[in-house]
């Protein structure tokens, strides 16, 4: 029982590592945007969505308990309106860590609202699409594609559409981690100039 209990401070002390060493980037949203940028599959959310909200790094471990944490922003009409938190508690089935960064396109306004209303979690149905060097993968409630792609600007992406007014893209950075659902995400929202 101490083991795992230590196995689990572990995993969180890790997520955490992950966390606060990507915050010392220079640019990192700018940067992160510009790799979903890439994707063919991505492309056609920034030209049509009402808004987005952009995670750069989002630290993820677990043994049998897992846990998630990153900070983001949230652009409306490219303008940056705030910041958002985002944390994840789960239990069951899951082993090791991964870094990804995520991001979530809001198709209207009815959706931008809901997400920054202050407190914001994805439901079990939710899904995201993982643009990565390797396998493009689709994970959730409604089944699961895939396609093979050299990276997130060339080759097969999986389809991506809105589901309940969301669009959710992933892209792995670093680590393995046999979980891959979003559902169960909470957020926090915090509008510019508020303290």
């Amino acid at each position: 029982m101490i083991k795992a209990h230590r196995i689990t401070t572990l995993f969180f002390a890790i997520v955490l590592a992950m966390a606060l060493a990507t915050s010392a980037q220079a640019d990192k949203f700018s940067d992160t945007i510009a790799v979903f940028k890439k994707s063919e599959a991505v492309k056609p959310f920034f030209d049509n969505a009402y808004g987005y909200a952009v995670f750069p790094t989002i630290g993820k471990g677990g043994f049998g308990i897992g846990g998630a944490y990153g900070k983001g922003r949230v652009y409306q009409a490219g303008k940056l309106t705030g910041k958002a938190k985002l944390m994840k508690l789960s239990f069951g089935f899951q082993v090791g860590g991964q870094a990804f960064s995520e991001i979530i396109f809001f198709q209207d306004k009815r959706a931008y609202d809901e997400f920054t209303s202050g407190q914001f979690e994805f439901d079990a149905t939710a899904s995201a699409v993982a643009i990565t060097a390797g396998v493009q993968v689709k994970a959730g409630t409604e089944g699961a594609t895939a396609g093979a792609s050299a990276g997130p600007a060339t080759g097969k992406q999986a389809k991506a559409s809105y589901h309940k007014g969301m669009a959710v893209f992933i892209h792995a950075k670093a680590g393995l981690m046999y979980e891959a659902a979003i559902g169960g995400q909470k957020f926090s929202f915090t509008p510019i100039g508020a303290k």
